[in-house]
């Protein structure tokens, strides 16, 4: 597989059997879930192509098969383990050091505050520690995500 030595998820891809549950919530020969790190909503995923992949164009149509099928499997397993209302997907890969394309899925509460749906959710994004899911959680919830996706 195609990797960037300086891009994020290449570098966590390379480390892949010994990464935590929270960077490997699932994966197939394409693509890899990992608990999106320094988010306030437990359960914010990112869904990324296992090669190193900057555009939605340049996937293979083998990794644009299985797109649609991991977002919805992920919203299901989201819906079953957190309780959300309904998922958000997004995509923009713009950040520095974030080039590689990735997909936000996120749980959408039934108790979220009205001023933080639709995009507004990204203001829960890129939080200090104090206001993110700690590792220990986002393990625990990617745990229970893996036992609901082979469920």
């Amino acid at each position: 597989m195609t990797q960037d030595p300086d891009c994020y998820s290449c570098q966590n891809e390379a480390r892949l059997p010994e990464l935590p549950p929270r960077e490997h919530v699932g994966s197939d020969d394409h693509w890899r879930v990992a608990h999106a790190f320094g988010a306030g909503v437990p359960g914010w995923l990112v869904l990324l192509p296992r090669r190193h992949v900057t555009a939605i164009a340049d996937l293979t149509d083998a990794e644009a098969a299985g797109l649609g099928t991991w977002q919805v499997r992920l919203s299901r397993a989201l819906h079953a383990v957190t309780g959300c209302e309904k998922t958000y997907v997004a995509q923009f890969a713009e950040a520095a050091g974030f080039g590689h394309v990735h997909f936000h899925i996120v749980p959408r509460s039934p108790d979220l505050p009205p001023e933080l749906r639709g995009p507004r959710v990204f203001g829960l994004l890129g939080r200090g520690a104090q206001e993110s899911v700690p590792d220990v959680r986002a393990d625990e919830i990617a745990l229970a995500l893996r036992a609901a996706l082979a469920g």
